[in-house]
């Protein structure tokens, strides 16, 4: 059973930094397409950035490009996703997911593409 568990989340003030983490067990993150994904109340889940398998290319969605980083610690079998001047906007539980078959181009930040879950972690930006 592929198990992902997501840390990291918690208050910040508008833009502050947080990074979340995504750990894996019983299984190597290395082999699977890994994507962040976030929810805020009353919306639907959102994709927010992924890093594939095959070549470590990594997307983002447009609202958070240039302040959002994901990567991958091989070594520690973690994928992280730094955040970078927070807006309350971004406020939302985060979850991570991963998927084997590195999905097409515009599907890669689709919740739907993906197999397995975390159980999120809340992010809040207030002041």
């Amino acid at each position: 059973q592929v198990q992902l568990v997501e840390s990291g989340g918690g208050l910040v003030q508008p833009g502050g930094s947080l990074r979340l983490s995504c750990a894996a067990s019983r299984f190597t993150l290395d082999d699977y397409t890994i994507g962040w994904f976030r929810q805020a109340p009353g919306k639907e889940r959102e994709g927010v950035s992924c890093i594939a398998n095959s070549d470590r290319s990594t997307y983002y969605a447009d609202s958070v490009k240039g302040r959002f980083t994901i990567s991958r610690d091989y070594a520690k079998n973690m994928v992280y996703l730094q955040m970078n001047s927070l807006k309350p906007e971004d406020t939302a539980v985060y979850y991570c997911a991963a998927v084997l078959v590195l999905p097409n181009s515009w599907e890669r930040l689709q919740p739907g593409e993906y197999d397995y879950w975390g159980q999120g972690t809340q992010v809040t930006v207030s002041s």
